[in-house]
Formats: C-alpha cells, structure tokens, sequence
C-alpha cells in the first residue's frame, strides 16, 4: 500500500504535534503492514530531523509543497501508471493555516472521494486507518486501538448529500447491527428520517428514534453536528459526500469538516461509501476477535 502523506506546520512543529501522536500510536502498524508513506517536503523533513521511523525504508520524500509536492500527491491518488499510484491520502490540515484551502489541497480531498480513496485528515482517522487495515490482514487487535471502537460510549453522524443518500442507507442496511451499537446516531434532516424508516422496517422499535435528527444540511443541520463534534458528543463521521455538485450551503460543509479537523485526536472521518464497508467490515471482524 502507498500513501501521500502531508501536514500543516502547525501539525509537525515539535515532538507532539499531530503527526508525531499518530506516528507514535501506529508506527508499529505501519511497519506492520509495511505501508510506504510518500511525504511532501516539509512532513518528510519533519519526520526525519525526529528519527521517528528510524530504520523504515517506506519512507518516500516528495518536493516542497511550494515546488508542487501536494499537486503530485494529487496526480498520484488520480493514477500516473503502476509505480505512481497512491491507495489514498494522509493530510493533517489545521483549519487556520491558508494552506489548507489552496486548490491542490482541496483538490486532493475531492481526488481520494471521487476514487474511493480514503481521505485521512485527523489523527483518529489515520489511526483507524491503519488498524482497519491490520484486522483485514489478519493480525491481532491492537489494544492500543481499543479506544476507537468503544462505540457504546459514543456517537457516530451519518450525512449523505442528496445524490448519495440511497448509498447511505445501502451502508446503513448493510452494516446494521454494528451501527446500532454506538451509543447514538445523528443525522441531518432527510438521512435521519430515511435512516428512522429503515430501522422500523428492521424491527426497531416503532416510534423510538434509531438516529437523532437535526435540521437538514441547508437549514443548519451541519453546524449543529459540528457543533457536537466541537464539544466531544460525536466521536465519528461516516459523510457521503457528492464532489461533483455545487451546494447553496458550501460554507455550512466546511464549518463541519472544519470542526473535525479542529479536534483531530478524537474524531475519525469516513468519506466515500467504498471507505466506509471496508471500516465497518474490519470493526465488525475486531469486535470478535478483541
């Protein structure tokens, strides 16, 4: 497996930032797995003056972001032929740096959706990535990891943009019963009422609400689950998001992903249908072997 990675300044600046956490919690895994990481200029610069993966040879070192680092990344999760093609993108954004908006790392985002890549912009996701991947090769549970899936004390979000919504109920049908283990479920308008539905015809009982609903995505609903997002009663987004659409309330979207990225330890994002059935097929598969 090959991944870009990236981060913001702010998220490689000493010994505990972001990329380091991550680093420390899942470089035994990475190693593992045997993943090769291609870093952009300043994250590999990082990364090595650190020696954290000292002696890794899967380390891979890109230009700077400003001599195109980040537009290769994006090239590569697109496909350049067998020897440049990227299994999908670590980028720890800190939703105050510029950088984060310029085109090559929106563009990156929107690349890993529309491949069906994953997209890794929080440490908990990058951490639930790669124990996702250790429990689909076969390896035991990392208790290190065993914070992530304690799902009866959390709450999971689960928002589709309209042209994506009959694939999250698709998802939510399939992956039923672990989704109902979480503690709560939140959704925007018309998935919480869709999602409400399908439960009943599962035999939930009739009535009581499967998934919390707020308003819909237009309406406010993302800055309300941003909002639980921001005080820690969301640990986890499964977010279909439509790449393809120009939406009235873009802003709205951002606020939520914003929030996310704001408390990068504790929240793990899923971004494309394809993404999210291999998670929910691993965290499955962990629970019986944990």
């Amino acid at each position: 497996m090959q991944l870009g990675l990236a981060a913001n300044r702010r998220h490689h600046a000493n010994g505990d930032a972001a990329l380091f956490r991550w680093l420390h919690a899942s470089g035994a895994g990475l190693r593992e797995l045997g993943v090769s990481l291609h870093a952009v200029g300043r994250t590999f610069d990082a990364i090595h003056e650190r020696g954290a993966l000292a002696g890794y040879d899967g380390l891979r070192r890109y230009p700077y972001g400003r001599e195109g680092g980040l537009m290769k990344l994006v090239a590569e999760v697109v496909g350049m032929g067998e020897d440049r093609t990227l299994d999908g993108a670590i980028y720890f954004i800190d939703p105050v740096d510029p950088s984060s908006i310029f085109p090559e790392a929106v563009a990156l985002k929107r690349q890993c959706v529309i491949q069906g890549k994953p997209f890794l912009s929080t440490v908990a996701s990058a951490r639930d990535w790669v124990e996702s991947e250790r429990i689909h090769a076969g390896l035991v549970p990392d208790a290190g990891a065993d914070d992530l899936y304690r799902f009866t004390g959390q709450t999971v979000a689960l928002i589709a943009h309209d042209a994506l919504k009959p694939r999250m109920l698709e998802f939510a049908d399939r992956h039923f019963d672990l989704l109902s283990r979480f503690a709560s479920r939140v959704a925007t308008g018309t998935t919480g009422l869709r999602l409400n539905e399908l439960a009943w015809r599962r035999g939930w009982p009739q009535g009581q609400a499967w998934t919390q609903r707020f308003q819909s995505g237009p309406l406010g609903g993302d800055a309300q689950i941003a909002d639980l997002v921001l005080d820690g009663r969301c640990q986890r987004a499964v977010f279909f998001e439509d790449p393809h659409v120009a939406r009235q309330h873009e802003a709205d979207i951002q606020l939520l992903e914003r929030a996310v990225t704001t408390v990068t330890d504790t929240v793990a994002c899923l971004t494309s249908p394809g993404v999210a059935d291999r998670w929910a097929v691993a965290a499955t598969r962990r629970a019986t072997l944990a």
